[in-house]
């Protein structure tokens, strides 16, 4: 049986790496908003997922004002991915028909 990934098994970071699977990037206030997350709970989180190589993390500037954007990575989606084949292989493991 694969083993789920413990990382992205924790909810907050779950949720952020499904929402960053479905858009190109996103800046780190929708995300905040979006998550309903502190910017301190964003930033912790986002770190763990850079620090594995899940995300990649862009810091630029809108005219004068910083602007922090992430991007799922090309690991990033084969780990969710894998991620969903081994929940998968639980459910059928432990769910009767």
């Amino acid at each position: 049986m694969s083993e789920v990934d413990p990382v992205i098994h924790q909810p907050t970071r779950l949720r952020i790496m499904m929402l960053l699977s479905g858009v190109r990037s996103a800046d780190f206030t929708f995300l905040a908003g979006a998550l309903a997350l502190t910017k301190g709970n964003l930033s912790s989180h986002m770190n763990q997922l850079e620090k594995v190589g899940y995300i990649e993390i862009t810091k630029t500037f809108k005219g004068k004002m910083p602007n922090t954007s992430y991007a799922i990575t090309a690991e990033g989606r084969r780990q969710l991915g894998a991620y969903w084949q081994a929940i998968d292989e639980i459910r059928r493991l432990t769910v009767s028909d």
